[in-house]
């Protein structure tokens, strides 16, 4: 099973009120959405150090997430996809455009372990 988890507009919420949650936000035709959804997936598959942490890829382009949107008005004003937030108990931490493991893990390492 993928530790990447699939959300929508009934997941989203519970989602990110978990300990610890990196919430990935793309559209369904962007290829470099796709291409990082692949190098995190394989991240995932080997990762042993952030099994505490929730994983999650959000599609902008599927029904269903007026409650997210409304929540989340910064959302609208997203101009460059992937874009990664970082929560910790339901509270936005961190946030970066774009992929990179090395920087998602520097992140995770100035959010969760030494913050």
């Amino acid at each position: 099973m993928s530790r990447l988890e699939l959300l929508d507009g009934q997941t989203v919420a519970d989602f990110l009120a978990a300990p610890a949650a990196v919430l990935m936000i793309g559209k369904s035709d962007c290829e470099a959405c796709a291409r990082w959804t692949e190098e995190l997936g394989e991240f995932l598959d080997r990762d042993e150090e952030w099994r505490d942490v929730r994983f999650g890829k959000l599609l902008l382009d599927k029904g269903g997430l007026v409650a997210f949107k409304r929540g989340n008005p910064w959302v609208a004003e997203l101009d460059v996809l992937p874009f990664n937030v970082l929560y910790v108990g339901g509270e936005k931490k961190s946030e970066f455009a774009g992929s990179g493991v090395p920087r998602l893990e520097s992140r995770l390492r100035m959010v969760l372990r030494e913050g």
